[in-house]
């Protein structure tokens, strides 16, 4: 269980107090994207809490519990952006989970990657790599930002399977689907 008590992001109107669970799938939605993505991010310690406390299994996240959980999550930005000709996560602090070593390791050929793709029912090949990746890595929680209403089905299957998915979006394909709907 994921659970977030009392918890403020920057420029958050209110405070956010929602549990997420394995086998469901939760859809965070209201407020700005920008927020919404500070609150999946606030879950890796990625971003800071103004307010509150971000727990999982009732262990809070702190400095000696974030690798912890960070391992346990797959995280899927809503896009990457082009710099130059270096592709960037957005936001930058991103960088930070694809740098862990695990991560880099995961062993995905572009056959299995191509498969999955597929299977996530994304209509652009961007989204559907992202998703696809972050599956593939089988963490047992999947965070993603404004996914593809395309997706709905895939996502809550991976739900239903065992995994815990928390998914940001205002589509309401994805909002017929979640489980729980957290409105911010």
């Amino acid at each position: 269980m994921l659970e977030l008590n009392d918890v403020v992001v920057e420029g958050a109107e209110k405070t956010v107090s929602m549990m997420a669970r394995e086998r469901r799938m939760t859809c965070i939605t209201g407020a700005t994207p920008a927020v919404r993505s500070r609150l999946l991010l606030a879950m890796m310690a990625l971003e800071p809490v103004r307010n509150g406390i971000v727990s999982m299994d009732g262990e809070p996240l702190e400095q000696q519990t974030v690798a912890l959980f960070r391992q346990m999550m797959a995280y899927v930005p809503a896009a990457l952006k082009a710099d130059g000709e270096v592709v960037v996560y957005e936001p930058p602090t991103v960088q930070d989970v694809f740098g862990l070593k695990a991560n880099r390791e995961a062993p995905i050929s572009n056959g299995l990657l191509a498969e999955e793709m597929k299977r996530t029912g994304a209509l652009s090949d961007e989204k559907a790599r992202l998703l696809a990746v972050a599956v593939l890595r089988q963490r047992p929680i999947l965070l993603v930002e404004e996914p593809d209403g395309t997706s709905a089905d895939y996502l809550y299957r991976l739900a239903t399977d065992g995994r815990m998915v928390i998914v940001t979006s205002t589509d309401r394909l994805i909002l017929s689907k979640a489980d729980e709907v957290v409105e911010i």
